[in-house]
């Protein structure tokens, strides 16, 4: 029997996308989604149920929010999908083939929702191919009996995730998630912020520092 494809997805205050994050992950062959809600304030549980997905409430920070989706899930393949992403047909069966052809973690290709921002997907799934190292926009999934948890830290634990794993499978489908951070704070500004981070999280800086230094 193939293997089947839990989707988790943290969420806050995404009532505005969550819906379509479901839907799109469900026509993917998500088996189950369990969206991982930190404390709405909005009606993103409610929309989540109405769509057909499990919630379960918890502590706010991602991390925690993502093991907690972990904890509930009934599925083989644990796939890690952020509220703001969609992914494409046929995702779910692509991650389920690559676990059972032997690989352990991996991710996607990745395109942005917005018009713009094709370079930067560029540079990211370049950057991709030669570490082999998807981060969390990326959906990055796991074999459920390799699945080690995420660092329960305020920022990088997808990153700290895939460098625990080393290197992964990258599937040729591409997520289409928002671009928002880089319309919001400039493309060039974005992508040097996200590589100061990722010198000081090598360099032992505190991830309670990165993520201030993040949320600036």
């Amino acid at each position: 029997m193939a293997a089947r494809v839990s989707v988790i997805i943290p969420a806050l205050d995404e009532a505005a996308r969550i819906g379509a994050t479901i839907d799109a992950a469900l026509a993917a062959g998500a088996a189950e989604v369990i969206v991982a809600d930190g404390g709405s304030r909005d009606a993103t549980a409610g929309i989540a149920r109405a769509h057909g997905a499990q919630v379960v409430t918890g502590e706010r920070m991602r991390a925690r929010q993502l093991n907690a989706g972990a904890r509930a899930a009934s599925h083989d393949v644990l796939l890690f999908l952020h509220a703001d992403t969609l992914l494409p047909a046929g995702a779910c069966d692509a991650a389920a083939a690559a676990i059972e052809r032997g690989a352990t973690f991996g991710g996607f290709r990745i395109a942005f929702i917005e018009p713009g921002l094709e370079r930067v997907a560029w540079f990211i799934n370049a950057r991709t191919r030669l570490t082999r190292q998807p981060w969390g926009d990326q959906a990055q999934f796991i074999r459920r009996d390799a699945f080690p948890g995420f660092r329960e830290i305020p920022l990088m634990e997808d990153y700290a995730l895939a460098r625990r794993m080393r290197r992964a499978v990258i599937l040729p489908l591409a997520v289409r998630t928002s671009g928002r951070r880089f319309l919001a704070k400039g493309i060039l500004r974005t992508a040097m912020v996200n590589w100061l981070i990722i010198a000081g999280y090598h360099l032992g800086v505190a991830p309670e520092r990165l993520a201030r230094w993040y949320r600036r």
